[in-house]
């Protein structure tokens, strides 16, 4: 059995970490926002798995026991704040967009986690007004708790190209489009084109962690042509593939 590490504070701090490098799960006491300036983070808990970019930060509240692994060459920031402190207002995790202001308040305050100066308290003040503002977005991808669908999201993750249809995938797991299909919607509210197209952009981001090229990346990933794929990733990202802000 896994043990999980205890944290009674969640930490403010900048650290390096190498791709492919992991911090073990563990739980704190406090809310923690968590921001890669450079390369990609993902944190994975019970309930599914978070991606973010450096456009994207992750909200990690109180209690809530998460596992981080990075894919890219990881600038991690962490800003950690009680639990009577909740900008969002919510207890479970979340992404958030990063707005250029968000990320520089997150990258200086950062820097001097000890300093309690009053123009480092002010800028404190003013990363909460901003995460209080800043837009969720949908890139959580939910466990399934059917053992059908952990079936299909092996199968799936395994190989994010596999092009087969619902019905296809069902004869291989032993149940039909339209069970699977009620499985979707009463589990993870979700069609089967939305949660492959969830999984698919999940690795998608990943591969570009690691300097894939975007062509290997729709490929490997499922989309019939890499235009396609930049179509579906600005849809849902705000920005093509290369096109990601410089930390």
């Amino acid at each position: 059995m896994q043990k999980i590490r205890h944290e009674s504070v969640a930490p403010t701090r900048t650290q390096r970490l190498a791709s492919g490098a992991e911090i073990d799960a563990h739980r704190h006491d406090d809310h923690q926002i968590v921001y890669a300036g450079q390369g990609t983070i993902a944190v994975t808990t019970d309930a599914g798995s978070w991606v973010a970019p450096p456009t994207r930060a992750l909200w990690i509240p109180a209690g809530t026991v998460h596992h981080h692994q990075a894919h890219g060459e990881l600038d991690l920031h962490l800003v950690g704040m009680p639990a009577a402190v909740n900008p969002l207002g919510r207890d479970t995790p979340a992404v958030l967009a990063v707005s250029p202001l968000l990320r520089e308040l997150i990258v200086v305050y950062t820097r001097t986690p000890e300093d309690d100066s009053p123009p480092h308290l002010r800028l404190h003040a003013v990363l909460l007004d901003q995460l209080k503002v800043a837009p969720e977005q949908p890139l959580h991808l939910p466990v399934p708790t059917v053992p059908l669908l952990r079936q299909l999201h092996d199968i799936l993750c395994a190989d994010p190209a596999d092009n087969r249809s619902l019905g296809e995938l069902g004869r291989q797991v032993g149940a039909s489009a339209r069970t699977l299909s009620r499985h979707l919607r009463n589990d993870l509210g979700l069609t089967y084109p939305q949660w492959r197209t969830q999984i698919r952009l999940h690795h998608a981001l990943v591969l570009l962690a690691d300097n894939a090229p975007v062509t290997a990346v729709a490929h490997r990933c499922g989309w019939s042509s890499a235009s396609t794929f930049i179509s579906v990733f600005r849809r849902t990202f705000g920005h093509t593939p290369g096109a990601a802000p410089a930390p």
